[in-house]
């Protein structure tokens, strides 16, 4: 039985600053000008203060995709069919995505997991939680009810729990759900009071002639849900997606295990967003991986106060973007762990600084 969402929230705590600390400490004797490898030195403490220890160690990395349908996927806001969301899942069972390829080239655990696609799976492959088949179409009714997001939420603990137990040390959090950027939009405008227009983007590649559909289609949905902006989860549910409540359930689950989770693009940071709203403790154990094009990705990461690792004019999901800053994560905590000091390859000049 997966843990409960109450349970995972009494679990979270913040970074480990002392161990923190002594990592900083440790890379200050290291052979190497002060501060000079950047990044990658924030990196690595970020990296020991969330594992609590000060030589952490990421791999195995382990990978979830979260799967579902939308409602408002019916008002014609995406530029591929709500099948494609089956479909695609199918391909990640035969290991012919993007993300498969990028997980096979860091040696990850994959699981794809249906929380509510609207058909029905079968066969193997496949993680089968599914809470409904899809949301409710936003323009006129709620995404799900407070108890499917829970579900859907205990879900994703759930999938975290599985790899931490399976011994991954750092998690990878991506989706597959048509008309998801349109339910991220309109959970992000409600978050963070900005309007639609700041936060839509082409998503899957709609022209750009239909953005004005697509802004005024999440207009009426939230004019017609009435959301509480003060609360997160009243929020997930009238506007958001199965797949989005099921992410944000597994970077609670990955804070409650110590485990860094790789925050990937657009939907994943929407995710991220609203599991902040809920347990602002859990923030600590992200590390954002890259910058979409999407252009409500910036509103989302400068409200987390968070700048990713890469900018590739990525727009795909599937955690692709987080798969593919996996080995920087690798290179900080080797560069702690198999660095030699100035003391230990007998350089002078160590003590001076």
């Amino acid at each position: 039985m997966s843990p409960t969402l109450e349970h995972t929230l009494t679990r979270i705590r913040g970074r480990d600053r002392q161990v923190g600390d002594r990592a900083r400490a440790h890379i200050d004797t290291l052979t190497k000008p002060p501060g000079s490898l950047g990044r990658l030195e924030t990196l690595a403490i970020e990296l020991a203060e969330i594992r609590s220890e000060a030589f952490p160690d990421v791999t195995p990395p382990g990978v979830l995709v979260f799967a579902a349908d939308h409602g408002v996927a019916a008002e014609g806001v995406s530029a591929f069919p709500q099948e494609v969301t089956a479909q695609m899942v199918a391909n990640f069972v035969s290991r012919g995505a993007a993300i498969n390829v990028f997980a096979r080239q860091i040696d990850a655990r994959l699981e794809v997991i249906d929380v509510g696609v609207a058909a029905e799976l079968s066969g193997d492959g496949v993680v089968h939680a599914k809470v409904r088949l899809g949301t409710g179409n936003i323009v006129e009714s709620d995404a799900m009810t407070r108890d499917e997001a829970v579900q859907a939420i205990e879900t994703g603990i759930g999938a975290a729990e599985r790899m931490a137990e399976a011994g991954c040390r750092c998690l990878i959090v991506g989706e597959m759900g048509i008309a998801n950027t349109t339910a991220s939009s309109a959970v992000l405008a409600a978050l963070t009071g900005r309007e639609v227009s700041a936060v839509i983007g082409r998503g899957t590649g709609i022209a750009e002639s239909r953005l004005a559909h697509k802004q005024a289609v999440i207009e009426r949905a939230m004019e017609a849900r009435q959301a509480n902006t003060d609360d997160a989860m009243d929020v997930l549910c009238k506007l958001g997606g199965l797949e989005i409540a099921a992410m944000t359930g597994a970077y609670l689950g990955a804070a409650a295990h110590r485990l860094p989770v790789i925050v990937d693009g657009f939907i994943a940071t929407v995710a991220a967003l609203v599991t902040c709203r809920l347990c602002p403790a859990a923030r600590d154990a992200m590390i954002f991986g890259h910058r979409s094009q999407e252009p409500g990705h910036g509103v989302a990461l400068d409200t987390l106060r968070a700048r990713p690792l890469l900018d590739l004019d990525l727009r795909l999901g599937e955690g692709t973007g987080a798969a593919l800053a996996y080995p920087l994560l690798v290179s900080a905590t080797r560069m702690l762990a198999d660095m030699a000091t100035f003391a230990s390859a007998g350089i002078a000049g160590g003590e001076a600084r």
